[in-house]
């Protein structure tokens, strides 16, 4: 019997919210302690995967010193990486911060960008709107976005992005969410090849189906948005346990995504002894 290829695994992270050095996010939570903590659980995975993207919220204020921390610690990642902004983000500080990452620059404008070396193409956009908290996809972003999925029909595409385009039922976060959902879907809907759309912004792991493209957005490696699905709950957040999504694609088998909490936990344990299933 032929073993099936080993899948394209994508490390996914997202909303880490580094401050400067020493700082707190909402004068709680220590968010470069857990983004350490997150790349050595990375690093300590089975399977190692292929590639890491971070979909945006890298630092909490765009500041300089924010990136300076940022870059630090992600150092430590030894793998390739791929990032976007997000609504705390500032782009000229992030791609100051990462000069060699090359990609940051590929439109003169915004940092979106295609990514072709994997067996998945990415195509990654920005949503930001500088001052906001909400993302929007104006005429040239969506413009830019149809052009490259025109231009390779042929290869099965990833999109990543930080604000979701669908609903999640978390009230305030719908309410900054992205503007114009039904644009981005109304180009998505002549391009069959895309397999999937990571998303960050919700610090929740949330999935749907849209109209067979699979659509979901990532935990925090830190603190997570509490879980309140009536339309006018307070915006606030959790020390839930951090986590990563863990993504594999191959051609045979299509799309499969799992969440990985970061921590040490009881286990593993065995279900069988020598006597067969444990009593």
């Amino acid at each position: 019997m032929k073993s099936p290829a080993k899948p394209f695994l994508i490390a996914q992270i997202s909303d880490l919210h580094i401050k400067a050095r020493g700082a707190l996010s909402y004068r709680v939570v220590d968010t470069a302690r857990h983004l350490r903590e997150c790349i050595a659980h990375i690093k300590g995975l089975k399977q190692r995967p292929d590639i890491v993207v971070a979909t945006g919220d890298l630092t909490d204020f765009g500041r300089p010193e924010e990136y300076g921390l940022l870059r630090e610690l992600l150092g430590e990642l030894d793998l390739p990486l791929y990032m976007i902004p997000g609504n705390h983000d500032e782009r000229a500080n992030l791609r100051a911060a990462f000069p060699e990452h090359a990609y940051l620059r590929q439109h003169p404008e915004f940092v979106q960008y295609v990514i072709e070396e994997w067996p998945l193409r990415i195509v990654a956009l920005d949503t930001v709107i500088p001052g906001e908290s909400g993302g929007v996809l104006c005429e040239k972003r969506l413009g830019w976005l149809a052009q490259q999925l025109r231009e390779r029909p042929d290869r099965p595409t990833l999109v990543l992005m930080h604000h979701p385009p669908f609903r999640t039922l978390i009230g305030h976060m719908d309410d900054i969410g992205l503007a114009n959902a039904p644009s981005f879907k109304a180009v998505l809907v002549n391009h069959p090849h895309v397999q999937a759309v990571l998303c960050g912004h919700l610090h929740r792991s949330i999935e749907t189906v849209w109209r067979g493209i699979f659509m979901s957005t990532s935990p925090s490696p830190a603190h997570q948005v509490a879980l309140d699905l009536s339309a006018d709950g307070p915006s606030c957040f959790m020390m839930e346990p951090p986590a990563i999504r863990l993504h594999a694609w191959s051609a045979e088998d299509g799309w499969l995504s799992h969440t990985s909490y970061i921590g040490k936990f009881d286990g593993p344990y065995p279900f069988h002894d020598e006597g067969g299933l444990i009593d």
